[in-house]
């Protein structure tokens, strides 16, 4: 393992969120150290990381401090202010990199990179305003969804337009915020490839996993998913496609619709992903493992499937269905958050379908 992190080194990870929990778990299986930088109090990851620092992005003091007691860094959600990454990265590595950020972070930039691969997405169209919207709306059509450019997850940050009437308040649920018009997409399925890329180049795709979402929240991914052989083919290509572009390293998920006109791509996130759980169970080598060994320079493990699983997440008052859970053979995974709240993501359980 030339010019990988030895054991013992220190992993540094933006953001102490339940992603960062994981990666921080699977780590430590690897003797691998992790530092954890998170502006917020008592986040899930400082329940089992080495250290943790918990102060603002623009604290440049703490920021410098972080970068000069670890050895490579890494994060857990995109939103990273530019000014914490300009610092940071004279300090230690970042993977991955700074061009897979800048064009997630904004969906114009990023349908506009897939676009240019060759990758068929929703029709979409800039919207600085009201008169943009009315334009594209007139160009694309209705049914459509209004979403700002940056700062979206979980269906925050979005209007549906049903018929061009809705135009003006969609357009007020933006606040302001520079907006997208995407079209409308009839899609079968959604599915998502966790997909990951190691410093030396190498690729390694987990099988895709079937998606419902609920609320515009992720409440189940089963693997494997309804797809033909050459389906399946076609979003694993997609998605080592996009990793080779970006010359990514690290674990990405990638979200796909599934129509009669092929795969088209829905949105890409640089980080390990929550349509990819299904893997702490259902492979040996699991997307928080595999993203911890890229990051680290080690070689990529085996992703395949041992086993068919479906992974779901306990949202809200599924909470109070613990002890329900408890009594089944699921794999039970929570993130240690003290408050229980409508929506909040707090744990999730992976249920296994052996052959």
């Amino acid at each position: 393992m030339t010019n990988a992190l030895p054991v013992g080194a220190t992993i540094g990870i933006l953001g102490g969120g339940q992603l960062g929990r994981m990666l921080a778990v699977a780590a430590s299986r690897l003797g691998l150290k992790v530092h954890i930088f998170e502006p917020g109090a008592n986040p899930p990851a400082g329940d089992v990381a080495h250290r943790l620092t918990t102060a603002s992005y623009d604290d440049h003091a703490a920021l410098t401090a972080f970068g000069q007691s670890v050895d490579v860094i890494t994060y857990e959600f995109e939103n990273i202010p530019t000014s914490a990454l300009d610092l940071l990265e004279t300090l230690a590595p970042i993977h991955p990199g700074r061009q897979a950020l800048a064009t997630s972070q904004d969906r114009l930039t990023e349908k506009t990179f897939l676009q240019g691969l060759g990758l068929q997405t929703a029709h979409f169209a800039n919207v600085p305003d009201m008169a943009a919207l009315e334009a594209a709306l007139a160009t694309i059509g209705a049914p459509a969804i209004l979403k700002t450019r940056r700062m979206g997850y979980d269906g925050k940050g979005q209007a549906r337009i049903k018929a061009a009437d809705d135009a003006p308040r969609a357009f007020v649920d933006m606040a302001g915020a520079p907006a997208i018009l995407e079209g409308f997409v009839n899609f079968s399925l959604e599915v998502s490839v966790i997909g990951a890329r190691g410093q030396d180049g190498a690729v390694a795709c987990y099988d895709p996993g079937e998606n419902v979402h609920e609320d515009g929240i992720l409440r189940t991914t089963t693997v494997p998913a309804r797809l033909t052989a050459s389906q399946r083919t076609d979003a694993v290509l997609i998605a080592a496609r996009i990793l080779n572009a970006l010359d990514y390293v690290g674990v990405m998920g990638v979200e796909l619709f599934v129509t009669p006109q092929g795969l088209i791509v829905n949105e890409i996130a640089p980080r390990v992903h929550n349509s990819g759980h299904w893997t702490q169970n259902g492979c040996t080598i699991c997307q928080f493992e595999q993203h911890i060994r890229a990051v680290a320079g080690w070689p990529l493990g085996d992703g395949s499937r041992h086993a068919d699983v479906t992974m779901e997440n306990l949202i809200g008052g599924d909470m109070d269905k613990l002890a329900d859970y408890a009594k089944t053979d699921a794999a039970i995974h929570l993130y240690g958050k003290d408050e229980v709240k409508p929506g909040r993501k707090m744990g999730h359980v992976n249920r296994i379908f052996r052959a």
